[in-house]
């Protein structure tokens, strides 16, 4: 199938509806926008191993054919008195599926990555879980949903899904396990097993005897203790200073809006991007390219907007902007590497992609990356 899933996806839950759902879980839209790009793609990525085990298939069908009703009725859930069983239902699909382990892992590390807290997390995951299967039930078609038809879908869209993973939730997903079905994508990730084995613990050492001391002369071998006890002395004199700066209570700006003039601009930033990445992975020929080019210029103008009043800010709300572009720009790099490569495309959209990326980089401090698909 031609269609991006991921974008699909994307285009149903459209900003309005997130944020509704921002309101309804007590979010910005902000956190909101990042959680719902991270958790979409994430949950498409575990559905995809679900699907690669035995009898796991099987599993998903079921369950996908039971979402067929949820989409006409999901936007009035929203804030609704059947929210909190609606989310209870999703959670207790994924753990169907999942099982509780995996699910607790998937929970964290969505927690991690758009830092809703466990709580939010889980709230988002089993909001969006029913509507990302029942998404995934109306592209196949209800009545084709079976185990040929679904396994299909979810291999081909593998590429796709790992471009939309925003950049580290690709590396959080794999300490889980639940994103090797991407493997063959060709995505440059790092599991926990590997992490575990490129670590080796130092050799233990065998204490000398004093007619062995390795070549150090016996004076300085005898000096080694006595440095050792000095920086023994040396930590535990030092040791309180270092604790109190320890324990300050790190910044809570990243979770306040950063205003000027009456404009979010971590919100405004966060929406532009969200619309740009969304945009991109719907092209994949010169036509949807010259069909998404009036998102992209409203992204454009937007980011435009932001870059002009980035001047008034203070250093710390200019490093929380920072801080939001330069978790996007490696998604972004790879999609725009992506779709410039598609012949044609380049003509149709570059003249809008460099500006962009170029104020983006300025926007994060990244000026030597603009280029790069890291």
């Amino acid at each position: 199938m031609a269609t991006n899933l991921v974008s699909y996806m994307m285009q149903f839950l459209t900003p309005d509806m997130i944020g509704r759902m921002a309101g309804a879980l007590g979010l910005n839209r902000s956190d909101a926008q990042s959680g719902v790009g991270a958790v979409v793609p994430a949950l498409l990525a575990a559905f995809s191993g679900v699907a690669d085990k035995p009898g796991g298939a099987q599993s998903l069908v079921n369950t996908v054919r039971q979402q067929s009703g949820v989409l006409d009725n999901f936007a009035g859930m929203i804030g609704g008195n059947n929210q909190s069983s609606f989310i209870e239902r999703g959670s207790s699909l994924l753990t169907s599926l999942l099982g509780s382990h995996d699910q607790a892992a998937l929970t964290g590390a969505i927690a991690r990555f758009a830092g809703l807290g466990q709580n939010k997390a889980s709230s988002l995951l089993g909001m969006l879980a029913p509507v990302v299967m029942g998404l995934i039930g109306r592209q196949i078609g209800t009545r084709g949903v079976d185990i040929g038809s679904l396994t299909s879908l979810l291999a081909s869209q593998k590429e796709q899904i790992a471009d939309a993973l925003p950049s580290g939730m690709g590396e959080l997903l794999d300490r889980t396990g639940l994103s090797t079905g991407l493997a063959q994508a060709g995505r440059a990730t790092t599991t926990a097993t590997d992490q575990f084995r490129q670590y080796t613990p130092p050799p233990v050492r065998e204490r000398p005897s004093r007619d062995t001391t390795f070549g150090i002369p016996n004076a300085a071998y005898w000096a080694l203790p006595l440095l050792a006890l000095g920086g023994l002395l040396w930590y535990l004199l030092g040791r309180p200073q270092q604790e109190q700066v320890a324990q300050q209570p790190a910044p809570q700006a990243q979770s306040e809006g950063v205003r000027v003039g009456g404009v979010d601009i971590k919100n405004a930033i966060g929406d532009s991007i969200s619309d740009l990445r969304t945009s991109l992975q719907g092209v994949t020929d010169v036509a949807s390219a010259t069909a998404a080019l009036p998102k992209l210029e409203a992204a454009k103008t937007q980011i435009d907007k932001v870059s002009s009043l980035v001047g008034q800010l203070t250093p710390d709300q200019r490093k929380i902007v920072a801080g939001v572009v330069a978790t996007a720009m490696p998604t972004i790099n790879r999609l725009t590497d992506r779709v410039l490569e598609i012949p044609g495309v380049g003509d149709v959209l570059r003249p809008t992609i460099d500006p962009v990326k170029t104020k983006l980089a300025d926007l994060s401090g990244q000026h030597g990356t603009v280029g790069s698909g890291r």
